[in-house]
């Protein structure tokens, strides 16, 4: 299992052609007190780049972007219905999506943990 960042703040680990997707425990710090989450329904196809999903929080709301093409295979649908839960374990219980992947090659675009620490520094 690997995991990946983006410069958006969101992480996917990934085994085989399955993945899972959330934002980092940074973003949430940032975020603050998230009162709203958005997500697709399962079975949307989405392109790197996509929009995917809302955070809002007390501060701000924030658009969630695909680090990769693919499907979606299961939403946590726990979020939308206590939206606070993405502050307590974001990078763990806190998922927002399981995909299947769509191109295994744009992985290689994103960022290793150790390039991700530092762009937060």
């Amino acid at each position: 299992m690997t995991t990946y960042y983006t410069e958006d703040h969101e992480w996917i680990t990934v085994m085989d052609d399955m993945a899972t997707i959330g934002i980092t425990a940074h973003a949430a710090e940032q975020l603050g007190e998230v009162v709203f989450v958005e997500l697709q329904g399962v079975g949307e196809t989405f392109a790197k780049g996509d929009e995917i999903g809302v955070v809002e929080s007390v501060k701000a709301a924030s658009d969630i972007y695909a680090p990769v093409t693919g499907e979606i295979t299961e939403a946590n649908e726990s979020l939308v219905d206590n939206p606070a839960l993405l502050n307590e374990d974001p990078e763990g219980t806190s998922w927002l999506y399981k995909i299947k992947l769509g191109e295994s090659s744009e992985l290689e675009e994103l960022l290793d943990e150790d390039a991700y620490k530092a762009l937060i520094e």
